[in-house]
């Protein structure tokens, strides 16, 4: 029951995929491959693409990763105060915030910048508190025995939490790498030319530009996609709830 439950899904979820890379192919087969690359300056918006979700990406990871680490480790006072915002904060749209960083982006000269594509999303309340979790149930034996060798706290957790955090890195990784490649509101907002847009607001502008050849914006959609459905088949295994046994080698 649960094998057929799990095919069907996989078959629900996977269709809409086939049915992009089969529409890619209508008509003119691979020159609509040829034709999209002809029309678009496909590198460099892949490039924008990627050099945003790569920073936003490790430094992101970084970032909430050692703030997750703070919360579950330390003891300070009005921990629960700030554990509670990160909750909070996990509850307000994007949209509701929106507004606010457009304008202080504008002020300080940010716009129709990668910078501004980036910085806004390092730090991220979902992150943390997938961190924090994560963290809590990390063996203390092994901060323990790096203690004892004389190590200090940035020495514990650059050598011993982060890299036995492998598993929470994958899945935040993928997570944050799909919110940042498929991003529109955000850089709709913020760029004006061509020079930093992402494949995000790239394929929109291209699906509203003359001549409409819905087999044309299938192959984009595939070209869009690839990459990020290729690194999640890379990346799969190290996908999984509990693998504290990493940390215990």
């Amino acid at each position: 029951m649960r094998g057929t439950l799990a095919v069907g899904l996989a078959c629900l979820y996977s269709w809409p995929i086939a049915m992009m890379a089969a529409g890619s192919l209508r008509d003119g087969g691979w020159r609509n491959y040829a034709a999209v690359l002809s029309r678009v300056d496909f590198c460099s918006l892949f490039l924008n693409s990627l050099c945003i979700s790569a920073v936003v990406v490790v430094l992101g990871s970084l970032i909430n990763s050692m703030a997750g680490y703070t919360l579950a480790r330390a003891s300070f006072r009005g921990r629960g105060l700030l554990l509670s915002l990160v909750l909070l904060c996990m509850m307000i749209p994007f949209e509701a915030v929106a507004v606010p960083l457009f304008y202080t982006a504008s002020r300080i000269g940010l716009r129709d910048t990668l910078v501004v594509q980036t910085v806004p999303f390092l730090a991220n309340a979902f992150s943390i508190y997938l961190f924090y979790t994560f963290y809590l149930n990390f063996p203390r034996e092994l901060e323990e025995a790096a203690r004892l060798d004389g190590a200090e706290t940035w020495q514990i957790y650059l050598r011993v939490a982060l890299p036995g955090s492998a598993p929470v890195l994958a899945s935040n990784g993928i997570i944050t790498l799909l919110a940042s490649w498929n991003s529109y509101l955000w850089p709709l907002l913020v760029t004006s030319t061509a020079r930093v847009r992402p494949l995000s607001l790239a394929i929109a502008i291209f699906h509203s530009a003359p001549p409409l050849d819905w087999a044309q914006i299938f192959a984009f959609g595939v070209l869009m996609v690839s990459p990020t459905l290729l690194l999640f088949l890379l990346l799969q295994r190290h996908i999984q709830p509990n693998a504290l046994s990493s940390g215990i080698k």
